[in-house]
């Protein structure tokens, strides 16, 4: 019995409320702004590091889960299942979420780690958390509206936007586990 093609999606004719988009920037930014006052004015509250010292190895685990996620929404996509789809992405979405609570808390306690300036690995790895970081705060409201355009059913805008989201969210999350191996290799 052949399978046959789901229905095309049909877009939700609302337009989306400027004041939507405004709030989704606004906590992005509140949220970097968090993030950046944690790694250069919040003194750790935990600095021996005796308190859950597996926090770096478990935000790199939640980002390659989310990588893997990642891909498999977009392998999915582009083989038109829509429903393996939407479970994958919002798989991508939890990882990142518990990520991004994990990490906070990390550097609540542990404050930033620093990597060796004087490795020959140093040039590379500062360019490469440099761009993660700067694409991490890009990512943020990117990823939100991306999905509320989908949440609300504006499957032109969300399909739109996520040609765009979708290599971000990816690099930010495969250069996020990268960073963890250098940072846990190259002290």
């Amino acid at each position: 019995m052949p399978i046959a093609s789901p229905a095309p999606l049909q877009d939700n004719p609302v337009r989306t409320p400027v004041s939507v988009i405004a709030g989704i920037i606004v906590v992005s930014a509140l949220a970097s702004a968090l993030i950046c006052y944690l790694v250069y004015f919040h003194a750790p509250s935990d600095v021996g590091g005796t308190h859950l010292r597996s926090l770096p190895l478990l935000n790199a685990v939640l980002n390659g889960l989310s990588t893997f996620a990642l891909i498999e929404g977009y392998r999915h996509i582009r083989s038109r299942r829509i429903k393996l789809h939407r479970a994958s992405m919002f798989a991508a979405f939890f990882f990142s979420s518990i990520f991004l609570v994990s990490y906070l808390t990390n550097f609540t306690l542990h404050g930033e780690t620093h990597f060796n300036r004087l490795s020959p690995w140093w040039p590379f790895y500062w360019k490469l958390l440099l761009s993660h970081v700067l694409l991490s705060i890009i990512a943020l409201p990117v990823i939100l509206i991306t999905f509320f355009l989908s949440l609300t059913e504006r499957f032109t805008g969300h399909a739109r936007l996520a040609r765009y989201t979708f290599p971000i969210w990816l690099y930010v999350s495969i250069t996020g586990v990268i960073v963890y191996v250098m940072q846990a290799a190259i002290r």
